[in-house]
């Protein structure tokens, strides 16, 4: 079995302090990836640092801001960093690993909540990473795509979905678009395992005690090739942790 995390940790400095490495110890995923990292390498916690994982990390520019790193317990064949496109890299928003048996991606879309400015750029970075998932999904190797999307693709993956339609993150060109990617060729892993089930939500506001009444909404994913999604037999929204105003999104894999 492989498990396999996805997790935006909104910090890893502020995430370590409120128990990262109490979960990882306790959970022990095969990979983890990262999501809002926050921070150089310089500025990871050693104690995180000691840990038996290949440490990949992607960081943005910007210090302190957006950013993706994979951890895994195997060391993968290749590295990729970005995408090509220079906004989005200079972000440091896409990291690829490549292992034997299948392609791993981790991917922090841009949130558009902030004005029209970072809508508009959202929706650039949606049709970059369409041509870049595309390319993927005509390989022949596997590929799995985990990660903060920041959109709800349906109406069950979010709380009072009537009054959120002209809300960035369930906009209806924002939903059109992945029913359109995973038409490039992939499944919705948790999705498929947890059919129509309601009130299963991966972020909460901070705001208004959101988490505590489940006022949320499922933005990470792992997006897989059906050759992997088919493999997937278990997979949790980890909500009883706090170190994020995400949870762990967490999938076993029977790829023996």
């Amino acid at each position: 079995m492989l498990k396999i995390s996805s997790y935006n940790i909104n910090g890893v400095r502020a995430a370590y302090r409120k128990g990262l490495m109490t979960w990882i110890e306790k959970t022990s995923p095969d990979i983890i990836c990262f999501q809002e990292f926050r921070a150089d390498i310089e500025q990871v916690p050693e104690e995180l640092k000691e840990q038996e994982y290949h440490q990949v990390y992607y960081v943005a520019e910007k210090k302190g801001y957006s950013g993706v790193a994979i951890y895994s317990k195997k060391e993968p064949l290749s590295v990729q960093e970005g995408i090509g496109v220079d906004w989005i890299d200079r972000e440091g928003r896409v990291l690829s690993l490549e292992y034997e048996n299948f392609r791993l991606v981790s991917v922090y879309i841009p949130s558009g909540s902030s004005g029209d400015h970072r809508q508009d750029l959202k929706m650039k970075f949606l049709d970059d990473f369409t041509a870049f998932g595309k390319k993927l999904s005509d390989d022949v190797k596997p590929t799995l795509i985990c990660g903060d999307f920041n959109i709800c693709h349906e109406e069950i993956d979010i709380h009072n979905p009537s009054k959120q339609h002209n809300n960035s993150g369930f906009l209806p060109e924002e939903r059109k678009w992945v029913t359109d990617f995973l038409k490039l060729g992939y499944e919705d892993v948790f999705r498929n395992l947890h059919p129509g089930e309601a009130d299963l939500y991966s972020w909460w506001s901070y705001r208004a005690a959101s988490k505590e009444r489940n006022k949320g909404w499922r933005i990470d994913y792992h997006m897989a090739s059906p050759e992997l999604a088919n493999k997937a037999v278990e997979a949790h929204i980890e909500k009883d942790w706090d170190m994020s105003d995400h949870a762990p999104v967490t999938i076993l894999y029977d790829l023996d």
